[in-house]
């Protein structure tokens, strides 16, 4: 039986991650495509004229940009592919959306929500009734304990800690290594331990 073709939308570093997924996963790893002139990538418009319908993931670690490329995806038929590493452990009864990708070690535990084009991104524990909205990012090693919700777009950074029932706005940005104990609001940066708000808007 062949193998699914797959292309991958993003050629940077995160792109790779994201394509070494697919061949572990067993898709046949097609290449890369990018806006930019990049030598090992195609750019969309040829993805279009050579391979329209394709299966594409997601391969970009920008939200904002990682949505525009979804919705173009989306709009010229592409069929937009959700992968999980055969290391991440996911509960049964956890739902995720299309366009996401679920990196190596990370868990996602029961009754968890994962919306489209969210990234759990390598050793990141989403724990049970999380919600994390669409095209936002969890980065290697965060942990969000029960009952957790962040927001559309917003970005947890690589190593925080945050508390159960905590919610975190849309757009907000959480620096690497903050521990979150209370809510953060929406387009808000915060770092530290505890987190405290350095920028709103």
């Amino acid at each position: 039986m062949a193998k699914t073709k797959l292309f991958v939308y993003g050629a940077s570093g995160h792109g790779k991650v994201v394509a070494d997924i697919a061949r572990l996963l067993g898709y046949d790893f097609s290449g890369f495509i990018d806006d930019a002139p990049v030598a090992s990538a195609r750019s969309f418009e040829k993805l279009c004229t050579e391979h329209a319908g394709a299966h594409v993931a997601l391969g970009i670690g920008n939200n904002t940009s990682r949505e525009v490329v979804y919705r173009r995806l989306k709009t010229s038929g592409f069929k937009i592919t959700t992968l999980v590493h055969p290391s991440a452990i996911v509960a049964e009864s956890a739902k995720i959306g299309e366009g996401c990708v679920v990196m190596a070690g990370a868990v996602i535990n029961p009754d968890a929500l994962i919306e489209r084009g969210a990234i759990i991104n390598t050793g990141a524990i989403i724990e049970h009734d999380n919600t994390i909205d669409q095209f936002a990012h969890i980065s290697p090693g965060a942990c969000l304990a029960g009952d957790v919700s962040v927001g559309s777009f917003a970005h947890v950074g690589i190593g925080c800690s945050v508390i159960q029932g905590i919610h975190i706005g849309a757009h907000a940005l959480i620096g690497a290594g903050s521990a979150v104990i209370h809510d953060i609001g929406e387009h808000t940066t915060a770092v530290g331990v505890p987190a405290k708000a350095i920028r709103h808007g």
